[in-house]
């Protein structure tokens, strides 16, 4: 079938939200590579859309040096868990947004079935409000207005002035999944946790030198000054003025 018409139909119609500085979930935007589609498109009617990302820091202590934590070391980080949970329509299933030929469109109906992984956007679209105001002219967000000259971060959408946040979640892969169909509630959910391979913005470049912010050395134009004062080059360095002596 490759386009289930239930994709035409008044329930996928776009509506109007709020216009707030506070980020509303009415603003987020999920696409996934639906069937028979070569482009991202927006999964519609998802009821719960959220992600968990954790890393385990081990403290490193000497003997002899009393009860003094010397430096906090991170370990790897795990794979992130992404929550998707979506309204079960009768022609469209939260597999086939994602891109497997279940329900109408084939045989898939087990994660056994899956065989390749899928990727997921996400844009958190801001609205006219933060675009027009503290992004292209409020003197009061430099930080979001100086994003728009990292095209990674902050993304022109059609032909407005409506900019967006763009998350692109890379390789990835269901690992659980469940529907129930209960005689006491007439709406069908189907959920699912996803793990991700990784997480980019889309055009920015990532490595070793990835310039995250807080870093104590020269690099990109920056002043390198840092913000911790573990660090000894610092201008903030740890001083008797620094607690209070």
């Amino acid at each position: 079938m490759g386009n289930p018409r239930e994709l035409d139909t008044y329930i996928y119609r776009m509506g109007t939200a709020p216009n707030t500085r506070v980020a509303v979930s009415q603003k987020n935007k999920v696409y996934g590579y639906m069937v028979g589609k070569k482009a991202f498109q927006q999964i519609g009617v998802v009821s719960e859309f959220g992600f968990d990302e954790s890393r385990t820091i081990d403290p490193v202590r000497g003997v002899g040096f009393g009860d003094q934590i010397a430096e906090l070391v991170p370990s790897v980080t795990e794979p992130m868990s992404v929550t998707l949970n979506r309204t079960l329509m009768y022609t469209v299933g939260i597999f086939q947004v994602l891109g497997y030929r279940g329900g109408v469109e084939g045989l898939v109906r087990s994660l056994r079935h899956h065989r390749w992984p899928f990727d997921l956007k996400q844009e958190l679209v801001f609205p006219e409000i933060v675009s027009k105001e503290d992004i292209t002219l409020g003197s009061d967000a430099p930080s979001l207005r100086g994003a728009t000259t990292q095209p990674g971060n902050v993304k022109n959408l059609a032909a407005t002035s409506i900019k967006a946040l763009f998350t692109f979640y890379e390789g990835c892969w269901v690992e659980s999944f469940n529907s129930s169909f209960t005689s006491d509630a007439a709406i069908i959910a189907e959920n699912t946790t996803i793990k991700v391979t990784d997480i980019i913005d889309g055009v920015s470049t990532y490595g070793e030198y990835i310039d995250s912010g807080l870093s104590p050395i020269s690099a990109n134009g920056t002043s390198g000054a840092g913000y911790s004062l573990r660090f000894a080059g610092n201008s903030n360095v740890a001083s008797t003025s620094a607690f209070g002596a």
